[in-house]
């Protein structure tokens, strides 16, 4: 295995997690969710979620930036002889990794104190900006992975 295989295959792995985890909860856990469980439970097993994924995003969020470096200065001497969708997908990851911190930073702790205070009311409503913003960074990670894979060249 080449250094950049394994760098690669480090950054894809990075990407699937983040993008797949993100495709999971929406369209799979969020519909059970809500068919099995009362507002109360559904928004308790909402932050327990979200604390153990989050864990496996912060290691994409940290690993995708240093991989991806390690790529350019390896496969293309640099951002500036990068292609031009190479310099897309680092500025939607930008875009992914700011939404992710608004909702980690900011909307996760609004969530947990809600449902420390079995405030049911704030916390569905914290819960449904947090899904907005989920389902904004899905489209954007579906979008970086749509560009990694059909490599345009504008």
């Amino acid at each position: 295995m080449t250094p950049f295989s394994l760098i690669y295959s480090l950054h894809l792995l990075a990407a699937l997690v983040w993008v797949g985890g993100m495709f999971f909860a929406w369209m799979v856990l969020r519909p059970a969710a809500i068919t099995a469980l009362e507002g109360p439970a559904r928004l308790k097993l909402w932050v327990e979620v979200f604390q153990g994924f989050f864990r496996w995003v912060w290691v994409a969020v940290v690993l995708l930036p240093v991989s991806g470096v390690v790529m350019l200065n390896l496969h293309f001497t640099g951002f500036e002889n990068a292609p031009r969708y190479v310099q897309v997908m680092m500025g939607l990851y930008v875009v992914m990794t700011a939404l992710f911190i608004r909702i980690h930073a900011l909307m996760l702790p609004e969530l947990r104190t809600a449902v420390t205070e079995q405030n049911w009311p704030a916390g569905a409503a914290v819960l449904g900006r947090i899904r907005r913003l989920v389902g904004i960074n899905l489209l954007v990670g579906l979008a970086v992975v749509a560009i990694a894979a059909i490599r345009p060249m504008f």
